[in-house]
């Protein structure tokens, strides 16, 4: 199950999300926001990332302007390692090296064609399970939130 959310900037990117996962046969929730009116990306980055905390979801997908905003937001979660990937090599690489469980997109840098892409290579690329990158992910994992 994939959770996925964005604030007004991302909304169209979202919607567009689901139609992509659907195509795919990836199950999802959509965890909102539901139109193009202004709200705060940290509500819906605090929604996903509990989503893969408690197991409903297994990865996540949060869509803003830039990404950024709901990449710091979601990494303030214990067990959350996500990425702001603007490449199809950077989505590959938070998967294979950091185990990275949610992509956080930006609607305004990114165009939806190259999302596609990313989106794709995020959802299909395994974690490496190397004896080297388990060890850095278990670090990321006991790092404390202060």
């Amino acid at each position: 199950m994939i959770a996925i959310g964005s604030d007004h900037a991302g909304y169209r990117y979202k919607e567009n999300t689901k139609l992509l996962l659907s195509s795919l046969h990836e199950e999802f929730i959509d965890y909102g926001t539901t139109s193009e009116e202004s709200t705060d990306y940290p509500d819906y980055a605090a929604l996903v990332s509990q989503a893969i905390i408690s197991g409903q979801a297994t990865r996540g997908i949060l869509i803003c302007g830039t990404g950024i905003g709901m990449c710091i937001a979601a990494n303030k979660f214990p067990g959350i390692r996500a990425a702001v990937c603007e490449s199809v090599a950077s989505a590959r690489l938070a998967r294979e090296h950091n185990n990275a469980n949610i992509l956080c997109i930006g609607e305004r840098i990114t165009p939806w064609e190259k999302a596609i892409e990313i989106i794709s290579v995020f959802l299909n690329t395994p974690f490496d399970g190397g004896e080297r990158h388990c060890r850095r992910v278990e670090k990321l994992n006991r790092l404390p939130n202060l």
